[in-house]
């Protein structure tokens, strides 16, 4: 039987008790706070041994030997875009992911793609020459002689037969152009003969196309990556004279992807444009040719004797033209729609399902592809795998993981952009960042992608062996940069930088969609700089080829799998989100005083570039025999007003202290939380897109308008102010702060 409590004896437990919460409630804040951040800090110590466990057992289960065996098997047959080969090693990926213990599936689009019916090139003045077109097969290459091989072409050139003058147009770039201007010399109704490099390769013909030409060829130079470069293959690795890079001109900076479904996943249903109309097909013929068959072509050129950084690497003086030198240029195409088979894996996140890490790299090749695509697809494949022998210990992955093979990436990043396009809402919702890859070799740490994510890549990087050294990936990228500083200066600004920093993200690989369409963050991380080579989507791009030359061993296929299966697992398993939003504050400020010393400079450039003009004028003025044709006097440069850019850096400025403080004392955060971290990058698309390209709409990263892969940061404003469209800059100062306000407005909503 229960005894009963007298009223004192309960009125002084009360009373005990009532004095125990207020003593609690008394106790200063800021030991309550010293309290929570000791624990948060214990914690961290415990996440933080549990995550060097996890990713040593990686490292462990991560083979040079299976990533070798994956490059010979992937790139044993060609396997193009809509090929049997792309079917069969879409297979191959998907049997190894199932393998592994994902859940996998291939997804499939329906894509436009041309391939040749005819060409033909052929010097028909003041000599005959017929282009060879065709790369022979090397007993040192046990690949080089199969059937099924693309032929050397320029995907995405109109069909086309015209014969003209020729022209050498040097890189063709748009200085070369000027170039050309002052040289008095016009390539409408010409063909021009380019050199690859200094720009991509689609860059070439558009530019040529707007100033009238009616074809263009593409050559290597062996300057650049033959002869003149080192060895050629097969003693060494750099291209022979019958090498020829092929690839897309799809000018990609207005929209990649299938051409006529622009915003919309190319399913078989899907509403398509009509191919002519297509505003990122160019209208003239394009074809690449080796430096054999330039050759001929260069040296019966007459006119100007070419500017000295013009020359090449072939035995004759450069001219430039036009004269007596007339080609002959005939192409057209079986314009297909053909299947695009993206495999998606997936393991089920056991806290956040609905939070995805994604990781992709892609399959399909010109030809057979050894170093592009497939020594990343290997690492990837590899991580996989390791990630599966994790999953056996008992482990689980927090979010969900979403590994990708991408097919169509060298057509103009097909099988990406179309599965984004197709899923862009629920992306947009779910997807915390895209991690990419793409061709490997060995040598130095490449990254590049989205600043609020710098530290983490670094990070991870420190963690890393570098194979040939034996200190981390990241002490040998910083040494690498402190080697190659331009001037003292810059050495030692190098040598007392203790951090790398991230590069910024232009074009040429399957993150374009995710970050530049749909605002994701994104990174791109391979290894390079040691693994020379004249290879590029020519028939070499073989196991042969890489084995001897790119990363004999396969050691860095392992240094990227370890990176980037960290970089998987710390973004997988995070209770707090790794996001630096003060980087990427500091970055864009960066950006932007750039842009105002960049206009600044112009400014006094002009000045100074009128006054000459004005004197030279003054001068013929003065001497009657004297009837030179001057420059244009150059519209002064007016003052741009940064303020709004620069207010609303302070703004970002203000958000991203306010969030760190309230992240330092948060630990682990709400599945709310994270996901307002990892939208943050939303905020800086603009919904009207970029001038005369909408899909692009991101306000601090894009491919230049005429750079193709590379990046122009700030792009609104800078191409702008490159044009010297004053008016169109001023608007574009006043979107990117917008967008800027936008995310600081942002930030500041994620802690309530």
């Amino acid at each position: 039987m229960m005894k009963m409590m007298s009223s004192k004896t309960l009125c002084l437990i009360l009373s005990s008790g009532l004095l125990s919460l207020s003593a609690q409630a008394q106790r200063p804040t800021n030991l309550r706070q010293k309290e929570n951040t000791a624990y948060a800090k214990e914690k961290l110590s415990e996440a933080t041994a549990q995550r060097k466990n996890l990713e040593q057992k990686l490292d462990t289960f991560i083979s040079a030997e299976r990533i070798g065996k994956n490059i010979k098997d992937l790139s044993a047959i060609p396997h193009h875009l809509g090929s049997p080969g792309s079917k069969a090693v879409a297979e191959n990926i998907l049997a190894q992911f199932k393998q592994y213990g994902w859940d996998a599936q291939i997804e499939t689009y329906q894509v436009l793609f041309p391939t040749p019916k005819t060409r033909v090139l052929e010097m028909v003045s003041p000599g005959v020459y017929k282009a060879l077109l065709k790369e022979p097969a090397l007993k040192e290459d046990g690949t080089s002689n199969q059937e099924g091989q693309l032929p050397t072409y320029n995907c995405w050139s109109a069909d086309g037969d015209v014969t003209a003058e020729l022209v050498f147009v040097n890189y063709g770039v748009p200085a070369d152009y000027e170039t050309l201007e002052k040289l008095g010399i016009d390539v409408k109704g010409k063909i021009v003969i380019a050199k690859y490099g200094r720009s991509w390769r689609g860059i070439k013909p558009k530019i040529a196309q707007e100033h009238g030409a009616v074809g263009c060829i593409i050559y290597s130079d062996p300057k650049d990556d033959g002869y003149g470069a080192g060895d050629v293959y097969p003693k060494g690795a750099f291209k022979n004279e019958y090498g020829v890079q092929r690839g897309s001109i799809m000018d990609m900076v207005i929209y990649p992807g299938d051409p006529l479904t622009p915003n919309i996943g190319s399913t078989a249903n899907a509403k398509r444009l009509d191919r002519l109309s297509a505003p990122n097909l160019l209208k003239i013929p394009v074809l690449p040719i080796s430096y054999h068959d330039a050759k001929p072509l260069l040296e019966a050129l007459e006119g100007p004797v070419a500017p000295a950084d013009w020359r090449g690497g072939l035995p004759f003086t450069y001219h430039v033209g036009p004269g007596k030198t007339k080609v002959h240029l005939k192409v057209d195409f079986n314009w297909n729609t053909v299947p695009a088979y993206n495999v998606i894996a997936k393991i089920k996140g056991s806290t956040y399902p609905d939070q995805w890490v994604l990781r992709g790299n892609h399959h399909d090749a010109w030809v057979n592809g050894a170093n592009d695509p497939v020594s990343g697809m290997a690492a990837e494949l590899e991580e996989a795998r390791a990630i599966g022998e994790l999953l056996k210990t008992g482990w689980k992955p927090k979010r969900t993981l979403v590994y990708c093979a991408w097919d169509g990436e060298e057509q103009g990043l097909m099988g990406s952009t179309e599965w984004v396009e197709d899923h862009a809402a629920e992306l947009q919702q779910k997807c915390v960042v895209y991690l990419n890859s793409d061709s490997n070799g060995r040598g130095f740490l490449g990254a590049e992608g989205s600043h609020a994510l710098e530290s983490l890549v670094f990070e991870a990087a420190k963690d890393v062996r570098d194979p040939q050294t034996g200190i981390s990936v990241f002490e040998r990228k910083r040494a690498e940069e402190i080697a190659t500083a331009p001037t003292p200066k810059a050495k030692q600004a190098a040598m007392q930088e203790k951090e790398l920093h991230l590069g910024a993200m232009g074009s040429g690989s399957d993150y374009s969609s995710f970050i530049q369409h749909l605002g994701i963050p994104a990174l791109n991380i391979g290894f390079g700089g040691e693994d020379p080579g004249g290879e590029y989507h020519s028939i070499y791009d073989s196991y042969d080829h890489y084995s001897r030359f790119k990363d004999p061993g396969f050691n860095y296929g392992v240094a990227l799998g370890q990176l980037n299966g960290r970089i998987v697992l710390r973004m997988a398993d995070d209770e707090q989100l790794p996001f630096n939003f003060g980087i990427l504050q500091k970055t864009i400020a960066g950006y932007v005083k750039e842009l105002s010393s960049t206009t600044d400079q112009m400014r006094e450039n002009t000045q100074i570039e009128n006054e000459v003009i004005k004197s030279f004028a003054y001068l013929n003025a003065a001497d009657a025999t004297k009837n030179e044709a001057l420059p244009k006097i150059k519209p002064e440069v007016p003052f741009l007003d940064f303020s709004p850019v620069q207010n609303a850096l302070v703004d970002l400025e203000n958000a991203y202290k306010n969030i760190n403080k309230w992240l330092s004392n948060s630990g682990a955060l709400s599945e709310k939380a994270n996901a307002g971290l990892y939208r943050a990058e939303q905020q800086l698309l603009s919904s009207n897109g970029l001038p005369r390209r909408p899909w692009f709409k991101h306000t601090i990263y894009a491919p230049g308008f005429y750079t193709g892969y590379g990046v122009k940061t700030m792009p609104g404003i800078r191409e702008a102010i490159e044009q010297r469209d004053w008016k169109e800059a001023q608007e574009q100062i006043q979107i990117a702060a917008s967008q800027i306000k936008q995310l600081a407005a942002h930030l500041l909503t994620i802690p309530q």
